[in-house]
């Protein structure tokens, strides 16, 4: 038997709002997380805070939306969801070359198996045509709303275990359910293998309740349906705080949690700084796509 101090707690919660979720989620690692040393420590780096995480954001798109005290810009959270979303940098994977070895948004609109260099006996081609399995969610659920079948993974055991930054984001999973009004809703359910609670997960959920909302406009016009968005879930098997950066964790949540209200710590999404930060975001995008044209 494990004992008791030793083991990692699964920890569980729920808020209406992302920015709600989010900071209950970070709150009960920090508070209740197992102390695990991790493979990137420096010495004297303290150990992680860490827990297996249940995360349900209720209404993903109810405002506020936006939380204060995560690590980044606006203009950074528009260009990760335009990465994740849109894929505007599946350009960058090029395992091959040393480049990246993936984007979320290329293993789900376009996962294509391939080899690792290293790797005796690969040719780093799988031989196998890219799948959009996200068109596929979307066609099984246009057909069968209540189908246990619309996934995506991202996991590619010819190649992950063998790189220094496989992906965290293993499988999405998503279901439609009658909203009584003759529409539907469509829940969707993230699964992680590890993720960095403060610096990380904040954007992830961001960009992934848009992309839930993008699946959602795409079954309502292949059905003619109306599809509304539904709960979110994110479960995470390590959902971390890592110690070395635990100072500036304090400075910048703990303390912002201790000297201002829920509504100072928050952001709608319609507010006019918010929407400044996406235009900004975008326009750097789109400069990043000029230079790449221009290098051509």
């Amino acid at each position: 038997m494990v004992r008791s101090e030793q083991s990692i707690p699964v920890i569980s919660v729920s808020g209406k709002t992302l920015p709600e979720a989010w900071e209950k989620s970070v709150i009960e690692v920090w508070e209740r997380g197992a102390s695990i040393v991790t493979e990137y420590d420096k010495e004297g780096d303290p150990p992680s805070k860490d827990a297996t995480v249940v995360l349900c954001v209720e209404d993903p798109f109810a405002e506020p939306r936006i939380h204060l005290a995560f690590p980044g810009g606006i203009e950074d959270l528009e260009k990760y969801r335009l990465e994740v979303v849109e894929g505007v940098r599946d350009h960058w994977v090029c395992p091959q070359e040393g480049k990246w070895t993936y984007t979320y948004h290329q293993r789900l609109f376009s996962y294509c198996v391939v080899g690792h260099p290293t790797v005796r006996g690969s040719s780093g081609d799988g031989g196998y045509a890219a799948v959009d399995q996200v068109a596929y969610m979307v066609e099984k659920l246009s057909r069968v709303p209540h189908t246990r079948r619309a996934q995506a993974i991202t996991w590619m055991p010819t190649l992950d275990p063998f790189t220094d930054d496989p992906p965290c984001l293993q499988r999405i999973w998503c279901r439609l359910t009658a909203d009584g009004r003759g529409g539907w809703c469509l829940h969707m359910n993230t699964h992680w293998r590890s993720r960095d609670a403060f610096k990380a997960a904040f954007m992830n959920i961001y960009a992934f309740t848009d992309l839930q909302r993008v699946l959602a406009e795409e079954i309502s016009r292949k059905t003619g349906c109306e599809v509304s968005v539904g709960r979110y879930v994110d479960i995470s098997d390590s959902y971390h705080i890592y110690g070395a950066y635990f100072e500036e964790f304090q400075e910048r949540f703990v303390r912002n949690l201790r000297e201002r209200t829920f509504e100072q710590r928050t952001w709608r999404s319609d507010d006019p700084r918010v929407q400044a930060g996406i235009a900004w975001g975008r326009a750097q995008i789109e400069e990043e796509r000029r230079k790449g044209r221009d290098n051509r």
